[in-house]
C-alpha cells in the first residue's frame, strides 16, 4: 500500500529543499525522522511535517515500522519577482521562489514481495533459455 502526502506553494527554494530530501530518499521512515531532526537547515521542517503526513495517510499515526519511502521529488512552484534597488540608480531583480514538495511512502512488505516476484520470474526465463 502506498500513501502520497503534497505541500505546494511552499516559500522554499526547490534547490535547498532537495538538499535534504537526497539525505532520506529510500531510507526507512524511522531513520529518516532521525535525520531531519538533528539537520541543521531549515527546509528540514517542512520536509518532516510532509513526510508525517505521509505516515499519517499510510494510517501509521504514532509506530512507522514497516514504511519506507518509495518517492521523494520537489517540484518549481511560482516565482514572485521584486525589484531591489542597485547601483546608479538602476533596478536589480529578487526572484522569491516557491516549491512543490511531494513523498510517496509504502509498506516494506510489499517491496520484498514485489522483489521475489521478479526473481522468480527471472529463474523461470533462466530455465527456458536453457
Amino acid at each position: 500500500m502506498e500513501a502520497k502526502a503534497t505541500a505546494k506553494f511552499v516559500r522554499y527554494t526547490p534547490r535547498k529543499v532537495n538538499q535534504v530530501l537526497s539525505l532520506i530518499r529510500n531510507k526507512r521512515v524511522g531513520k529518516a525522522f532521525e535525520i531531519l531532526s538533528f539537520l541543521p537547515k531549515s527546509a528540514a521542517t517542512l520536509v518532516k511535517k510532509v513526510l508525517k503526513s505521509a505516515a499519517a495517510n499510510a494510517g501509521k499515526i504514532e509506530d512507522y515500522s514497516g514504511l519506507k519511502l518509495k518517492e521523494a521529488w520537489v517540484g518549481n512552484g511560482s516565482v514572485l519577482k521584486r525589484i531591489r534597488a542597485g547601483s546608479k540608480g538602476r533596478s536589480m531583480p529578487i526572484k522569491k521562489r516557491m516549491a512543490h514538495l511531494t513523498i510517496i511512502v509504502m509498506d516494506v512488505d510489499v517491496s520484498a514481495e514485489k522483489i521475489k516476484k521478479k526473481a522468480v520470474k527471472n529463474k523461470i526465463e533462466v530455465k527456458k533459455m536453457e
